[in-house]
């Protein structure tokens, strides 16, 4: 097995630990500009059937850039993170510390930063008989969009919508964000049988409530950082919860990438990199050391008035397996590693 000072980690299974081909990675890109950079990568494909070969495989890395989301074919990432937290207590610098996740990573970091500049009308909701007592008061001004404590690709995040807002709590239409659903009108007790298990304490035991964004059809836009400097968006017309017509929606459409140079942004990367990073980490108590190597932010467009800048509203931020990124943050992070690898 081939050994480095820096190490990519990404799911699979034995055959494909077995081959660890770079090449036959969605990393290809990557592992080929670590080579170009003189500091080859090795490839630690990680499961938690052999984890302890992993862990012995990491042994000589000093950096591990990681890609594994939270939730995933029924495995979550305990035993990843119990491992990553025991390289990083012997000096391995983790590109996400299980610690950065659990401050950014999760939809807490909503209702932690919902009075910072990019923040909205986000409440906790910490049992299903508070949901009860408090959401149709939210859905008489309304909808909301109700999102479990932590997952991936739309899992867990529901849009909420009275069907008669003078009489909230009799029919709701409601509409997961995973691909492919569709919107469906339901009683509240029906509604409190969907989300019961994400108020279960392995799913986190609580929901965070985000008030929806009426802009939401203009658009998505994600900016990626390696560290605390942008090095790409992504930009996606059609997303998740696209208002649907007569119950259909259109499914999401392509993220196009661009570099940080991109015109239209230009204010939002300025406000990230001199504001809004530094906003972020001291609000949720994250060390400037552990902001992860690449992660992203994304931002739906907010109301504002005539004259205003334009407004930006958090959404979501991604730590855990932050992939597909733009070409033009590949760079950046070799780089970010190779300073690492160097202190």
């Amino acid at each position: 097995m081939q050994t480095s000072p820096i190490a990519l980690l990404y799911p699979g299974d034995r055959a494909a630990r077995d081959r660890s081909d770079p090449a036959q990675s969605r990393f290809a890109d990557l592992f080929d500009a670590f080579a170009a950079a003189g500091t080859p990568a090795m490839p630690a494909i990680w499961h938690d059937d052999f984890a302890g070969e992993v862990e012995a495989q990491l042994q000589a890395a000093r950096v591990v850039l990681v890609w594994c989301n939270p939730i995933e074919g029924g495995r979550r990432r305990d035993a990843l993170d119990a491992m990553l937290r025991r390289l990083s207590a012997r000096g391995v610098v983790v590109s996400s510390h299980p610690d950065a996740i659990l401050k950014l990573g999760t939809k807490d970091v909503l209702y932690d930063t919902r009075e910072l500049p990019f923040g909205s009308d986000v409440q906790r909701v910490d049992c299903l008989s508070q949901l009860e007592a408090e959401l149709p008061q939210r859905l008489a001004r309304g909808p909301r969009v109700l999102k479990q404590y932590r997952g991936q690709s739309g899992n867990g995040v529901w849009r909420v919508e009275a069907v008669d807002p003078s009489s909230p709590w009799t029919k709701l239409r409601v509409r997961h964000a995973q691909r492919g659903a569709v919107e469906e009108t339901i009683t509240p007790a029906a509604l409190r049988g969907t989300l019961a298990p994400y108020f279960e304490r392995e799913s986190g035991g609580h929901m965070i409530d985000q008030a929806w964004q009426t802009r939401l059809p203009e658009g998505m836009v994600r900016a990626y950082l390696v560290g605390d400097r942008v090095a790409g968006f992504g930009v996606q017309a059609v997303n998740a919860l696209y208002p649907a017509t007569n119950g259909d929606a259109p499914q999401p459409g392509p993220r196009l990438y661009h570099g940080p140079e991109l015109a239209p942004y230009r204010g939002l990367r300025r406000k990230l990199e001199t504001e809004w990073i530094e906003m972020l980490r001291s609000c949720v108590g994250l060390p400037r050391e552990q902001l992860p190597l690449l992660w992203d932010c994304d931002f739906l467009l907010g109301e504002r008035r005539d004259g205003e800048d334009e407004r930006y509203v958090l959404c979501e931020i991604n730590v855990s397996s932050v992939a597909p990124f733009p070409p033009s943050a590949i760079a950046p992070l070799v780089a970010a590693a190779q300073a690492c690898v160097e202190r």
